[in-house]
């Protein structure tokens, strides 16, 4: 069975937002405005998701 994932990317700029989410931000492996990660579908990576959902979209 194939592992399930989810690809993110960043859609808003981080200037202007709390730290805490700007290291949510960059705990996904995004660093720059249209950066597109893959990564594996679990609790953690949707919480840091949920955390910054006005930050990011989830193209999956």
């Amino acid at each position: 069975m194939a592992e399930k994932t989810v690809k993110v990317r960043l859609v808003k700029g981080l200037r202007g937002c709390q730290e805490r989410h700007r290291v949510s931000v960059r705990a996904l492996g995004l660093n720059k405005v249209n950066d597109v990660r893959e990564l594996k579908d679990s609790p953690s990576v949707r919480g840091l998701i949920n955390q910054v959902h006005y930050l990011v979209r989830v193209e999956s």
